[in-house]
């Protein structure tokens, strides 16, 4: 990365639970910079710079993506396929980040070519 700043993109629609992830890679210095959208339709836009996102120097490419799957609008899997079909964007890293622990997500989720799945910690 070249001493480039590392940019997250957390996909959250939970502010508590956006709020524990910011602060925890903070605390302990893992980026330098967070993007916080809520729903995938808005993660969707900033990705492909549509609407307000069009500028690539407001709205640079993130290193990584943390993506819920139970998202308002448009759901975590569908961003993670149109991601991973879209050429530009396939070779972002994408960390699934979610309360679930169902097979059928798990399953879904790497077939789709997540690169990892995390279960976030209940309570």
């Amino acid at each position: 990365m070249n001493g480039e700043p590392l940019l997250v993109l957390l996909v959250e629609d939970n502010p508590d639970h956006a709020e524990l992830v910011m602060r925890s890679l903070g605390e302990h210095h893992v980026v330098n910079r967070i993007m916080h959208v809520s729903d995938g339709q808005v993660a969707l836009d900033y990705l492909l710079r549509q609407g307000a996102f069009q500028d690539p120097v407001s709205s640079p490419r993130p290193h990584v993506i943390l993506l819920d799957l139970r998202l308002p609008r448009v759901d975590g899997l569908q961003v993670l396929q149109t991601l991973k079909e879209t050429e530009s964007l396939r070779q972002i890293p994408v960390v699934i980040l979610t309360t679930s622990e169902a097979e059928q997500d798990i399953v879904r989720a790497y077939r789709s070519h997540a690169n990892s799945y995390l279960v976030k910690p209940i309570g």
